[in-house]
This record gives structure tokens, sequence and C-alpha cells, in this order.
């Protein structure tokens, strides 16, 4: 039964997004509300990009719904979960509404990145204060408990990590949405056993489906092409933070104890935050802002190596797949520390070898 209500979140989902979609197009288009061409960006011609306004409406509709639906039929939440179930989507609901809001204001007239980032702490911050936090590292390098005073600061800084790593990683069709989908997908069948994280979950991934459609496949001629926006990614990274970190939470009333669960979760946004450190450390080297725009990303490399827009995703989203699907499969052979630095050598192992060939057709 649990199975069938999470295949209606993510139908519910599907549906409201293939409606609010086209409709958005209309009022972008009406109103003149594009993403206009410069010269750090690789698409041309006028593209909305506000796609990212009917995710969070989207999701909570089918989150809610669906919750409900479960409580009618009396399938409801055991009484021991809610005491940490109520005050952490409670909070996850504000955090997503601060973000929500400045994406909208930053995707309409434009945001300070300090504002941004302020507002970004305090979403952030809302996720321990639930009493959600990494209280454990499983063993990586060589640490087991985390106390409070250090668990809570590394959550909120790593939450605004990943809010910004996904929207930095948005820089071509279908990417940040296929890299979350990807996530999504893998935590939501991570928690097969925990309905309602798993709805949340499906309910994000439905509303991508439509949105990618219009995204990869959409027509610029036909004003049939949109991009998420600020407001897309910053709630889509928030979300992906939130099921990660709860994931890794120790806590026996949620899950049973997982030693590989923080290298799990975290393996399917690889690609995002692997690719954002890297950015960080060149920038640094060459003695540049951290926050000063670039075209220095995986998949500005990836143009230059002559891919197409679509290729290049395509062969990012296989990517990301790749290593999700290794690391959940040698997990049980292979120590936390031991995999995490394989995939470390992996990633930069690749990054040198797409160097060589940039420089090459360069």
């Amino acid at each position: 039964m649990i199975y069938i209500f999470i295949a209606i979140s993510l139908l519910i989902s599907i549906v409201l997004s293939a409606l609010i979609i086209p409709r958005i197009l209309v009022v972008a288009f009406r109103k003149k509300l594009f993403d206009i061409p410069d010269e750090r960006k690789v698409h041309s011609g006028i593209i909305p990009r506000l796609g990212g306004i009917s995710f969070v409406p989207t999701i909570l509709f089918s989150l809610a719904f669906t919750t409900g639906l479960r409580y009618l039929i009396g399938y409801e939440i055991a009484i021991e979960s809610l005491h940490f179930i109520v005050p952490e989507f409670y909070f996850l609901v504000c955090g997503l509404t601060l973000l929500y809001l400045s994406g909208i204001k930053d995707d309409l007239v434009g945001l300070r990145y300090r504002s941004k980032f302020v507002i970004q702490i305090i979403a952030a911050s809302l996720i321990p204060l639930s009493g959600l936090w990494i209280n454990n590292l499983y063993g990586l390098f060589g640490i087991e408990e985390l106390t409070p005073w250090l668990g809570i600061p590394f959550t909120i800084l790593l939450t605004v990590f990943i809010v910004n790593a996904i929207n930095l990683i948005d820089g071509i069709d279908g990417l940040a949405s296929g890299l979350s989908s990807i996530s999504l997908l893998t935590l939501g069948s991570l928690y097969y056993d925990q309905w309602i994280y798993a709805m949340l979950a499906f309910s994000t991934l439905g509303v991508l489906l439509p949105f990618f459609y219009y995204n990869v496949f959409g027509n610029v001629d036909r004003c049939k092409k949109i991009f998420m926006g600020d407001t897309g990614s910053l709630t889509l990274g928030y979300i992906l933070a939130f099921l990660a970190i709860s994931y890794t939470n120790n806590n026996p009333e949620r899950a049973p104890y997982s030693e590989g669960a923080i290298v799990i979760a975290f393996s399917t946004l690889i690609v995002p935050m692997f690719d954002v450190i890297r950015v960080i450390l060149v920038r640094a080297r060459n003695h540049k802002g951290l926050f000063d725009a670039d075209k220095n990303h995986i998949h500005h490399k990836f143009l230059d190596m002559g891919f197409s827009s679509r290729k290049a995703m395509i062969c990012l989203l296989m990517m990301a797949l790749s290593f999700s699907i290794a690391n959940m499969a040698l997990i049980t052979y292979i120590n936390n520390n031991v995999l995490l630095f394989t995939d470390i050598i992996v990633w930069i192992g690749m990054n040198l070898w797409f160097d060589r060939i940039r420089d090459k057709n360069q």
C-alpha cells in the first residue's frame, strides 16, 4: 500500500507540473520576463527562467494531499515517529518558503549575493532547529559521533554548500534537473521503509519530469522552452540537502544503524559538490574572487571539448549515476574512507583527462 501512495504523489506532481509550466510560459512572454543571453551564458534567444515557480507549490500540494488521503484511509504516521517528523517537515516548509521567495525576487529583479547568502544561512539553520542534524560520521576520517557544537554548524554549512552547488551546476539544459532527478530517485529508493520521506523525494521528482521536457526539448521559436531559475535551483538544493542529512542522521527510531549512510547519501551529489570544490580551488589559485562568475564549471569543460549541450548533459548524468551505483555496490566491501578517497582520485583523474582533451581541441 505504501508504494501505491508514493506512486500517487509522483503522479500528482507530474500532472500539476505539466499543467502549470505552459501557463507560466504564457505569463512570462506576455509580461516579457526573459533570461537575456550574455557572454557567460551558453544559450541564445529569449527564454523565461521562471520554471522553478511551479516547484514548491506542486511539491507541497502533492505531499499534503497524499498524506491527508493516507490518514483518511487509516494509514497514519506512527505515534512514536511524530515527535521528530512533524517539526522536521514544518521547518522544511519554512526554509523552502524563504528560499522560494528570495528566488522569485532574484529571477524577476535581481538580489544581491550577500542578501541571498544570509537567507540561505537562515533557511539552513532551520534544519538543525527542527532537531535534524548530522550527528555521526560513521567512521569517516576516524570520527564517529559528533557533538551538537560540531554537528549543527557542519549541517548548516553543508546545507548552504549543497544549495549553491545545485544553483551553480545549472548551466546547460537539463543538467541541474537531471542530476537532481538521479539523486531524488536514489534517495527515494533508500527511504523505501519511511514513506513520508520517500513521498517527498518522489513528489519532487514528479515536478521535475515535465520541466525537464520543456527545458531540454522545448522549442525556443515556439516559445516552449523554459529555465528553472534560482527559484528552482535553490529550493531543489534545499530538499536534496534535507533528504541526505535525514538519511545520515543516526536515529534508531528513524532507521537502523548503517555504517555507509553518509557516503551513500552524498554520493548522489558528487558531481555538483566536487565541481564546486574544484572551481573554488581554481579561483583561489588564480587569485580570483571565490564568488566571481566564470566559465570554469565541468559543463563548460565539456563544451570546450567539443560536446554539444545535450551530449555534455547526458555524459554528466551518466557520470553521476555511475558514482551512485558504484558507491552503493561497494560500500559493503570497502571502508568509508577508502571509498571516499577512491571517489576523489577518480574525479581528479577524469578532470585531468578532460583538460587534456580540451587543450588539444583548442
